[in-house]
């Protein structure tokens, strides 16, 4: 696997705040990279930088061996998923899936051949003519996943996509994305607060705390390190169960 994503000294400040502080980051093709980060580390800024909805002070950004700081959002072929599903109300389901093709001028046959291969593949093919406002929180966050992942972008960035959504559906959506990268071999960054789910949803793992990235060359070198809070989440359920035996 190659490395396609190649982050180089990014440096972001706001008001006299560092935000990002010389981001060194390598993404390799068809791996999903997660980033564990507390909220204001840096990581939703990241992101955006990367998608080119936020100007970096300083630094590089390659995809595929080509610098992409100069090129305009709608050109980098990336797309990014934020916690909210911000689906088009007015559109249907097949519709919102299909909006992106229809915007890249594919034709009538292959949009529908795609968008309905897509609905299989989230499971919502029996929805299709529904609207946004009749499905639940997890299956908007799949109708989101599908019409990010169907005009078959080079990277992808998720930030926090399962957050708002209550934990059984939480799993089922971490199961379904782990599912489909494996599947349509994606490329992406995914940027949680939570441990488990970082530990979960990567390939490979790094820490944003501050503005300073830390990449870790295996899981079990996150898993040995102090301050990766691995330590302090084992220590925590250990602990929790020597009380619970104790006043059983």
């Amino acid at each position: 696997m190659s490395e396609f994503l190649n982050i180089d000294d990014l440096s972001k400040t706001f008001q006299g705040q560092t935000i990002l502080n010389g981001i060194h980051l390598n993404l390799k093709s068809n791996t999903v990279l997660s980033i564990l980060g507390k909220s204001g580390s840096g990581k939703t800024t990241l992101l955006k930088i990367i998608a080119g909805l936020e100007d970096a002070d300083q630094g590089h950004i390659s995809l595929e061996g080509k610098p992409v700081m100069t090129i305009k959002p709608q050109e980098r072929n990336i797309v990014y998923l934020y916690q909210e599903s911000l689906l088009f109300p007015h559109l249907n389901i097949f519709e919102n899936i299909a909006f992106g093709l229809r915007l890249q001028k594919k034709g009538k046959a292959e949009i529908e051949e795609r968008v309905i291969q897509m609905l299989g593949t989230i499971g919502l093919e029996h929805m299709k003519y529904k609207s946004p406002n009749q499905l639940s929180g997890g299956e908007k966050q799949r109708v989101a996943f599908g019409r990010a992942i169907v005009v078959e972008p080079k990277l992808l960035l998720l930030d926090e996509p399962f957050g708002a959504l209550d934990v059984e559906t939480r799993h089922g959506m971490q199961q379904l994305f782990k599912d489909l990268a494996k599947q349509l071999s994606i490329s992406a960054l995914f940027v949680t607060h939570d441990l488990k789910e970082a530990i979960i949803m990567g390939d490979d793992i790094g820490k944003i705390e501050n503005g300073n990235y830390k990449a870790y060359t295996s899981k079990k070198e996150f898993y040995e390190d102090a301050k990766s809070g691995v330590t302090d989440e084992i220590d925590f359920w250990s602990n929790l169960q020597l009380d619970e035996f104790s006043k059983s």
